[in-house]
């Protein structure tokens, strides 16, 4: 039997795994998993909060871990929403099933999607920012709206008597979580895991929304926050803030600085951008600046995603593709605009054939983005040597600019 995990006296995390290898948010690849963390807080009445989707044999999960604490459904008097996207939901209406009676617990907006996403308007609390519920046995529940962090409706709920901190999307991570579930459990190798997914899953899922973030984090300053226990990771007792501080840099980089590195996103259709690209790299690290290379469209978007939020300098490598910009190209501009990657220094080569026209239609797609650019380099058909040495010095000029910034 799958067990609850005990955080304090009267708080349990009950965990389950996603590794079918499906996509999260239907897009964002997932090769280590990720978990749904959901917890009960036992007073003399007992509050569940946020749920599961029904995915990956996740209800089992958590109705296993309920019985090992053991907790009925049908004894639990509320549901806490912080955060009604359905990867924390989408198991309610059969949930509902076993705990007809229970009360849910959410702000304004989110009873809104309450009613959208499922048509419950029945047995639905809604509370606002400083509210609290009290569970008896010390157990009192506190609410705060973060907006935005990462849907309008998403808040945290707050323990004060033992200092836990559940903040559902905030300071999340993607990763499976094993038997280990404290950041002073798990292993090196595991911290640099949750390390870099961590960035990844801010870039794809929170980073849009970067000023919220740092609004969020502002005013728990105020907080005594002893455990962060977030919806998505490992839960933090020893060190919560590092992981707040983590995020705090992240939020950062919309508007930078970002770190002094460079990320090179690149295709090509016959070789003649690729072989450039390698000028262009050796270019950059001539003048000893870090590089991430990203293939498309071979990588999902997810990684250059990563890579690019946190680099203060881009580079795109494509040739023209029927008088626009190589469409896997094309495909990250839209998702880079989409997700606000902001205040870069960008740098752009490629080939044609007949005709020119890349060149145009990036500048027509990175418009609006707070980019500074350098000068592209362009050619026809084979790269001259003369082209070789053009991209060296572009890649090395891109790399100083960012060292002066």
């Amino acid at each position: 039997m799958k067990k609850a995990v005990k955080i304090t006296d009267g708080i349990f995390r009950l965990g389950s795994n996603i590794e079918n290898g499906d996509f999260f948010e239907g897009m964002w690849p997932i090769p280590d998993g990720v978990s749904l963390n959901s917890y009960i807080v036992k007073g003399d009445k007992i509050a569940l909060i946020d749920l599961v989707d029904d995915w990956d044999n996740a209800p089992s999960d958590l109705k296993e871990q309920l019985e090992s604490i053991p907790v009925d459904p049908s004894e639990i008097d509320y549901l806490i929403l912080n955060h009604l996207e359905p990867d924390h939901t989408g198991w309610l209406e059969d949930f509902l099933k076993a705990a007809p009676s229970v009360e849910l617990v959410t702000n304004k907006k989110g009873a809104a999607l309450i009613e959208g996403f499922y048509g419950i308007t029945d047995n639905v609390k809604v509370i606002d920012s400083g509210d609290t519920i009290d569970l008896g046995q010390g157990k009192n529940l506190e609410f705060h709206n973060i907006p935005n962090v990462h849907w309008p409706e998403t808040m945290i709920t707050f323990e004060k008597n033992s200092g836990v901190l559940f903040s559902c999307d905030a300071f999340g991570s993607y990763g499976s979580i094993g038997d280990s579930v404290f950041d002073d459990e798990i292993s090196e190798e595991e911290h640099n895991l949750f390390d870099v997914e961590s960035l990844r899953y801010y870039a794809n899922i929170v980073g849009s929304f970067s000023k919220f973030v740092l609004r969020a984090i502002d005013k728990l300053s105020d907080f005594d926050i002893k455990v962060i226990a977030p919806s998505h990771g490992i839960i933090w007792r020893d060190n919560p803030g590092e992981i707040i501080e983590r995020y705090r840099k992240f939020a950062s980089y919309l508007e930078g600085p970002a770190e002094e590195e460079i990320t090179v996103i690149w295709g090509s259709m016959y070789g003649n951008t690729e072989k450039v690209l390698h000028s262009v790299i050796k270019g950059i690290r001539s003048e000893g600046v870090p590089v991430h290379v990203h293939k498309v469209p071979e990588v999902n978007v997810s990684w250059p995603l990563a890579s690019a939020w946190k680099s203060k300098g881009l580079v795109f490598g494509m040739p023209t593709y029927e008088y626009k910009m190589f469409p896997p190209i094309a495909a990250v501009l839209n998702m880079f605009s989409l997700k606000h990657v902001q205040n870069k220094t960008v740098f752009r080569f490629g080939s044609y054939g007949w005709s020119g026209g890349a060149q145009k239609d990036f500048d027509a797609a990175t418009a609006d983005m707070k980019w500074d650019f350098i000068d592209p380099v362009e050619w026809k058909g084979k790269a001259s040597e003369e082209v070789h040495q053009l991209a060296f010095e572009r890649g090395a000029e891109l790399a100083r600019s960012i060292k002066n910034q």
